[in-house]
């Protein structure tokens, strides 16, 4: 099956969103909801996504893990760009832009280019972020912004750039723009064996209850350094005193871009890797976390590879634990693919 662009138009009350939709060639048009997928265009050649490439069984599960998370990979011109002056920092659904166009006074549409931009007549930071703040707020009384978390993100195109305004943490994945998160891993020995502790997320948290997840971890906040926020999560969600948290080495980085209903979630995940006494146990604290467990790393690795029970970010972080810990090693064919792939996502 070939695939043509067909414009279409999508009427939100009484402002026209064009947008490209697929078409085969006897003219029915694709769901939006299939293959809607955008990445930036330098991860094009990626060899994850490639194919063709012989791999380990056990390897080739891991990939699997990765592809799914990064659902988003796949470049197509169903979304519209979102900049902030000459940034570019994220993409909205066409649905989404309909909503946006309703407030020309803080974000204007280009019908030329099929993208959006905060209206550049709010020409500072604070102002971007009073404006767009209230258009937020209005579509969270309309029941569009589900899941609010009073929890400003900052929007930049990289990591230590000062923001570009500030936004609701929840509005992250509906504007598409990057956001990033600390990401730790809690093991100890036992009788001599690595074991990570595994939390279950609470059954009433707005997103993903009840998986499973990190002993710690959380969207990184303006006005927190990594290390603090690595400190203030290990405490909330684990009751780990502060001179342990503080023992948390800084372990790289994993991203992904993910495709979900109301937008593509583009996640830098720091990753700290923490070694708790063999005698501690983490106890939840601040009702996110539903129990933790002890469990030895080749049960972790077989739930990785053979369900779907952790959160799928989480899921990444692990994988890129096992590489380095020697679980996954080079002498697996598939292994350098999988490596990269932890890494398919903007690392900015």
């Amino acid at each position: 099956m070939s695939a043509m662009l067909v414009r279409l138009s999508s009427c939100m009350g009484s402002t026209r969103i064009p947008f490209l939709a697929a078409a085969n060639d006897s003219g029915r048009v694709w769901k939006r909801n299939v293959d809607c997928h955008v990445t930036a265009e330098r991860f094009g050649g990626a060899r994850l996504f490639r194919g063709g490439v012989k791999m380990d069984p056990e390897v080739a599960a891991y990939v699997e893990v990765v592809r799914e998370c990064n659902s988003g990979y796949h470049q197509t011109d169903e979304l519209l760009k979102f900049s902030v002056g000459a940034a570019h920092v994220g993409y909205v659904t066409p649905e989404f832009g309909g909503q946006l166009a309703e407030f020309p006074d803080v974000f204007k549409f280009d019908p030329s280019m099929l993208s959006f931009e905060v209206n550049p007549v709010l020409s500072t930071p604070q102002e971007r972020t009073k404006a767009v703040g209230g258009v937020m707020q209005t579509l969270r009384e309309r029941g569009l912004m589900n899941g609010w978390r009073n929890e400003l993100y900052p929007i930049t195109q990289n990591f230590h750039d000062d923001p570009l305004l500030l936004v609701e943490r929840v509005a992250a994945v509906k504007l598409g723009v990057k956001a990033y998160g600390v990401h730790i891993n809690g093991y100890t020995y036992k009788d001599g064996q690595l074991h990570m502790w595994v939390a279950r997320r609470s059954k009433n948290k707005p997103t993903w209850p009840s998986l499973l997840d990190h002993i710690a971890a959380g969207g990184q906040p303006f006005g927190l350094g990594c290390r603090e926020n690595v400190i203030k999560e290990c405490e909330e969600e684990a009751s780990i005193p502060k001179e342990l948290a503080e023992k948390a080495i800084s372990s790289g980085v994993v991203t992904y871009s993910q495709r979900q209903e109301d937008g593509i979630k583009r996640d830098v995940l720091f990753v700290y890797d923490l070694e708790l006494p063999s005698d501690f146990i983490p106890t939840p604290l601040d009702g996110e976390v539903e129990e933790f467990m002890l469990w030895p790393i080749s049960k972790v690795a077989d739930i990785i590879r053979n369900t779907r029970e952790y959160k799928p970010n989480c899921a990444l972080v692990i994988i890129d634990f096992f590489i380095r810990r020697g679980v996954i090693t080079p002498d697996q064919s598939g292994y350098l693919q999988l490596v990269e792939g932890l890494r398919a996502g903007d690392c900015s």
